[in-house]
């Protein structure tokens, strides 16, 4: 699943692939917009975390869950 994640004061958006389902994201990002975590912490589909200050997030857009295709069927 893609994640776009806005910073404050910044024009380039963070764009990671991950594993991660919609809900453990959403769970993350309500954390640190809520007070519980100082940052929101994921991570991508190798290995690497993306560590965010909450104070400075702008958005987080959470992409479709999609599987990917295999083969070379007609859509």
């Amino acid at each position: 699943m893609e994640i776009t994640i806005g910073v404050q004061h910044h024009s380039r958006e963070l764009t990671l692939e991950s594993d991660q389902s919609a809900d453990e994201i959403v769970a993350a990002v309500q954390a640190a917009v809520d007070g519980r975590t100082t940052t929101l912490d994921l991570t991508d589909v190798r290995g690497r975390r993306v560590v965010v200050p909450a104070a400075v997030l702008g958005f987080v857009e959470i992409g479709a869950e999609t599987k990917g295709r295999v083969g070379f069927g007609q859509l």
